[in-house]
């Protein structure tokens, strides 16, 4: 069951990002686009090896949205082990293992890109999530596997959402995958995959800078392709990824460097439609923006609707009497008003009075 070896090539994904590729976002890509593969956000494992059922939020999905991959990170091995169990109950396609966060809180606990600097508890970890999954395969309960009551209720809970019973869930081998970085402060792709690719995941995406480097500068492209080399040599499917700003893009990156494919982050940000190729109509675009929030009031109920703004400012650009639009967007408290000031706009409607009376 590694759908990595059996997807089409080339393989061009939804890249998880933190506090954006919710399952409502998700859900739009996978109606409006179809990527490759849709990975969740990243959710820590040791929250919910304790029992923090609110996390189970992230691990919201669709049908559609399949191939579906949930992510986890953390640094107790063990943790990693239930975490994986709980997500194969779950009836994910896969097991993502992120190792290349670069935020302080994260990798300063050596979590995230921080477990570049320890390889052999990365292996580790690699090892436990792919025992999970052999054991889920073979048949172990949620009780056997250590998880929390709260967590198990909740698995309950969630597969009942989508008219599912825990024994309706296939026993099969899911992979793991890992998605990393470069290096830690300086770049060293290829010793790093050499690590990884001991305990055999079933894909390495590398993000193209260190985790010194944050999200600033250029995707070191070359050293991608680099460690893209002992991966191929090795048999395992590899990724890349970072700075990719179009389809055509992504099909050249991976022509050029020879690559498995690509997994796309940033440039996803307010196109639903980015893998489908096509670009809307103004008028098209903002249904599917309301259609959007419409979505993420009904599913999202760890966040209010503010944190749907940043969505809308994103869907709002290019277009004439985008710069308005989107200032009348960020007073939306529901889908409601949003559809209000989409269909205001497009009936051609003052925005600059309503703004003023909005006020």
């Amino acid at each position: 069951m590694n759908f990595w070896k059996t997807l089409k090539r080339p393989i061009i994904g939804l890249a998880p990002m933190d506090g954006v590729t919710d399952s409502s976002y998700r859900y739009m890509f996978a109606k409006y686009g179809s990527p490759s593969v849709s990975i969740t956000e990243f959710t820590n494992v040791e929250g919910l090896a304790r029992g923090a059922k609110t996390m189970m939020i992230a691990f919201d999905y669709s049908e559609i949205e399949r191939p579906v991959v949930g992510q986890i990170y953390g640094v107790e091995v063990d943790s990693f082990y239930k975490a994986s169990v709980m997500l194969c109950a779950l009836g994910f396609d896969g097991v993502d293992i992120n190792m290349g966060c670069p935020a302080n809180k994260v990798a300063k606990r050596g979590s995230g890109a921080g477990l570049i600097r320890t390889p052999d508890l990365a292996k580790d970890i690699v090892r436990s999530c792919k025992r999970a999954a052999l054991d889920w395969s073979n048949g172990i309960t949620l009780e056997e596997a250590g998880l929390h009551p709260r967590i198990i209720n909740e698995v309950a809970v969630m597969l009942e959402k989508r008219g599912k019973k825990p024994e309706d869930v296939p026993r099969v081998l899911r992979p793991v995958s890992v998605k990393t970085r470069i290096g830690y402060d300086v770049a060293i792709a290829e010793e790093w995959v050499k690590h990884l690719l001991e305990v055999e995941p079933a894909n390495i995406t590398m993000h193209g800078r260190t985790l010194k480097q944050m999200y600033m500068g250029s995707a070191d492209w070359d050293e991608i392709a680099r460690a893209g080399v002992v991966c191929r040599k090795a048999g395992v499917s590899y990724l890349g990824n970072g700075d990719v700003s179009s389809m055509e893009d992504a099909r050249e990156k991976v022509a050029k460097y020879d690559l498995d494919g690509v997994l796309v982050g940033r440039a996803t940000f307010g196109a639903p439609w980015f893998f489908d190729g096509k670009e809307p109509s103004v008028a098209e675009m903002l249904k599917i923006a309301v259609e959007h929030c419409r979505y993420f009031d009904e599913i999202e109920r760890r966040w209010n609707f503010h944190h749907m703004r940043k969505h809308l400012t994103w869907y709002c650009k290019g277009f004439d009497g985008a710069r308005e639009l989107r200032k009348l967007m960020m007073k939306a408290e529901n889908w409601k008003d949003a559809e209000r000031y989409a269909d205001y706009f497009l009936e051609g409607g003052d925005l600059r009075a309503l703004l003023e009376q909005e006020a």
